[in-house]
């Protein structure tokens, strides 16, 4: 047998401080070897942070790096055992995203990544340069400072892997894993037999198990796949969400959590080499390609890597993958990135503005698990976790949180801040979900402050609106919404800076936003209202998952309120309520949540204009909606999308965790000023329509024009009250 101890690492690095950084590599590289591993494997760009984005082209950057990896390689951190340390080098004018492997206070060799990701929230090609020549080794010449502190002049540079005297390893970085060509195909050919994969891979709901079947799927005919991520908010809208994890012949030994307040997780796990060569050679086809291999370039390393056999130790056992299901990734992911967004920024607690209804409710109950993630750790013995809740709590005299509502009063203020619009059912659910939870909970009335505005405006102008209901225009009803919900707005942020004064406490509140990604894509939200604040848990996540999410957090995380507030409908409660009259959300919007996620997938997901949109729905929806009514849906739908679009570009800064993400600061770019019209696009449909109607085209069976639609149609009322503002 040839045993082989590995460890790997979840990391919560931040993304341009050094100090932290090369901190929890320390940390890992120390815990690492006194778990008695040989291969310590750290996640992508590690000592910079991977989020550092235009930062990676400042000199600064690269030379920082240097100076870090310096300090690694002249203490006895490497001593004995390979570590593979990621940052960004530049050689000649090319800047490579590299994974430098390192031991004996050497560097052995650098592994420049190949395939670099560049779609969605990545733009890699912005910053790097991919690795293009694969038939040889190039000579690279270390920084003078770093050459002459360890002794070193130069490194093999490029593609390849590091063969040891028993054994032969090698990388592949994030993105190569998922290429159409992945490298450890051909490098298992050439003998490598354990692969360390260090990633920058963020939290999407429902993603994870396509990373871990691509683990498993690697190693199917053979091999050791060891894989780094980094773990929670290193300065930007994603969380990168760990789960680090050890696999040997397509089978789990270890998996770190997805899901964590830690800022260095161990992930370990002992294996035998001779599995993996015997898998191998018991597989013919693996045999026959070997013989005919495209050959890899290798490095000599003088060193064994593996223990001899030993009764005393134990191999690791296959596992049983931990999965969470989307109600728990709703409630951990952005609850996590919550507390990483408080602890590093300096402010005293958040302060949200709740209204009673689903979303501002959802976004208190992260802010409520957050608070119970903390104190749970701290139970744990998290010094780290104590010592930020300690100082952003300001407790004294030895004192720390025990109890998530105690902790909640300190660091979470809500408001309901009503109007004579406003029902007593949302006041009384806003106050009782705020005790559930333990925030410091306001109720204030807005009504002086729009009267003031109004007088104003009549003084301005000599006429004062009136709501519709009160036979008023779609003008004055429109207006006389936006101004209750951009008060709140200025209230809010004017709450958050003063009240930690008002109670003699130190610093400044967070305002929390509360919009959903399908009210963000629809634009059915006040520009500069409550949706407009610091930072948003929610912006990236649909109206279904975060009512499923509500119900699941009225059992588990012991708010039963939630239950109530999931049950009652959708309203923005801007209007006044009539006997005959009562805002409803999907009314105002003309279509249904359940619509609004399918119109987002369809755009984002599969790239689908207006026509190809409404033949699509044509073919889903044939059974119940007639062509013209599937039409009338898409228009009605591309119509309020580019009339709001202009609101994406002020959108609040949110947590990513849905692949249909309107948000347009750098995952969904286009245009914010629209022909409206669609004149050409809406002509196709319409031709598409009148085909039909001829029948010249066969939709299927239920699709007749004529034939009444289902589907949750709502009429498209004549305005939305929010459109356009």
């Amino acid at each position: 047998m040839r045993l082989l101890k590995l460890a790997t690492c979840n990391l919560n690095q931040w993304a341009m401080d050094f100090n932290c950084n090369l901190k929890h590599i320390k940390e890992s590289i120390t815990r690492a070897k006194q778990a008695g591993a040989v291969i310590r494997l750290g996640p992508e760009l590690e000592v910079t942070g991977y989020g550092c984005e235009d930062h990676f082209l400042e000199l600064d950057t690269v030379t920082h790096s240097w100076e870090c990896l310096k300090e690694i390689l002249v203490g006895d951190w490497t001593d004995g055992i390979l570590c593979s340390i990621g940052m960004p080098v530049l050689k000649g004018s090319e800047r490579y995203n590299c994974q430098i492997l390192c031991m004996n206070r050497k560097i052995l060799m650098i592994r420049p990544k190949m395939w670099l990701a560049n779609d969605g929230n990545y733009r890699e090609l912005r910053w790097f340069t991919a690795w293009k020549q694969r038939d040889q080794l190039h000579d690279f010449v270390l920084p003078p400072n770093v050459a002459e502190a360890i002794s070193q002049r130069s490194v093999p540079f490029g593609y390849g892997f590091i063969q040891f005297q028993d054994t032969a390893v090698a990388a592949e970085v994030c993105e190569e894993l998922f290429t159409p060509v992945r490298p450890h195909d051909e490098l298992a050919l050439n003998g490598v037999e354990v692969f360390m994969n260090a990633s920058g891979s963020h939290h999407q709901l429902r993603k994870l198990d396509i990373r871990l079947e691509a683990f498993m799927g690697a190693t199917t005919r053979g091999g050791v796949y060891m894989y780094s991520n980094h773990q929670g908010c290193d300065g930007g809208r994603l969380y990168y969400d760990g789960c680090s994890a050890i696999v040997v012949n397509g089978e789990v030994l270890a998996q770190g959590s997805q899901f964590s307040l830690k800022d260095v997780e161990l992930v370990v796990a002992q294996v035998d080499l001779d599995a993996v060569a015997s898998l191998r050679g018991s597989t013919s086809s693996f045999q026959e390609q070997a013989s005919c291999k495209t050959s890899v370039p290798s490095v000599a390393a003088p060193y064994s890597l593996c223990q001899p056999f030993n009764l005393k130790m134990t191999l690791s056992s296959p596992m049983k993958i931990n999965y969470h299901c989307p109600e728990e990734e709703i409630a951990f992911g952005p609850g996590c990135w919550l507390w990483d967004y408080l602890r590093r920024s300096g402010a005293s607690g958040y302060l949200l503005p709740l209204s009673g209804g689903a979303d501002s409710s959802s976004v208190a109950a992260i802010v409520g698990c957050m608070c119970q993630l903390v104190v749970k750790e701290i139970a744990n013995g998290d010094e780290q976790v104590k010592a930020d809740a300690i100082r952003i709590g300001h407790y004294t005299d030895g004192q720390f949180p025990t109890d998530s509502k105690e902790f909640a009063k300190r660091i979470f203020y809500t408001v309901y801040m009503g109007t004579e619009n406003s029902s007593d059912a949302t006041r009384t659910r806003a106050k009782v979900l705020a005790d559930e939870i333990g925030s410091w909970h306001l109720n204030v009335s807005i009504d002086g402050v729009v009267s003031a505005f109004l007088s104003l405006f009549q003084t301005l102008t000599g006429k004062r609106p009136c709501y519709k209901v009160d036979g008023g225009s779609n003008i004055e009803n429109l207006g006389l919404q936006n101004i209750q919900a951009r008060i709140r707005m200025v209230l809010a942020f004017m709450l958050a800076s003063l009240l930690p004064w008002v109670h003699n406490k130190p610093g400044f509140y967070l305002v929390l936003g509360s919009s959903n990604v399908d009210e963000g894509l629809r634009g059915y939200l006040t520009k500069y209202d409550c949706s407009s604040a610091d930072i948003n848990p929610i912006g990236s996540i649909s109206k279904m998952d975060l009512r499923s999410f509500l119900k699941w957090a009225a059992k588990h995380l012991g708010y039963s309120s939630l239950s109530e507030i999931e049950a009652a409908p959708p309203t923005a409660e801007l209007e006044p309520i009539r006997s005959n009259y009562s805002q409803l959300d999907e009314v105002d919007m003309g279509m249904t949540y359940e619509e609004l996620s399918v119109y987002g997938r369809l755009r984002k997901i599969y790239r689908l204009g207006p026509v190809s949109m409404f033949k699509n729905l044509c073919f889903r929806w044939g059974s119940t909606l007639t062509p013209s009514e599937v039409a009338e849906k898409v228009k009605h739908f591309f119509k309020y999308y580019s009339i709001n679009r202009h609101k994406m570009t002020v959108l609040t800064p949110s947590y990513h965790a849905e692949s249909y993400s309107p948000e347009d600061n750098r995952f969904d770019l286009r245009q914010f000023l629209y022909n409206v019209r669609w004149p050409y696009q809406f002509q196709k449909i319409d031709e598409l329509v009148d085909e039909v109607k001829g029948d010249k085209v066969a939709f299927p069976e239920g699709s007749q024009e004529g034939k009444s639609g289902g589907m949750g149609v709502v009429a498209a009322g004549a305005g939305d009250p929010k459109a356009g503002l």
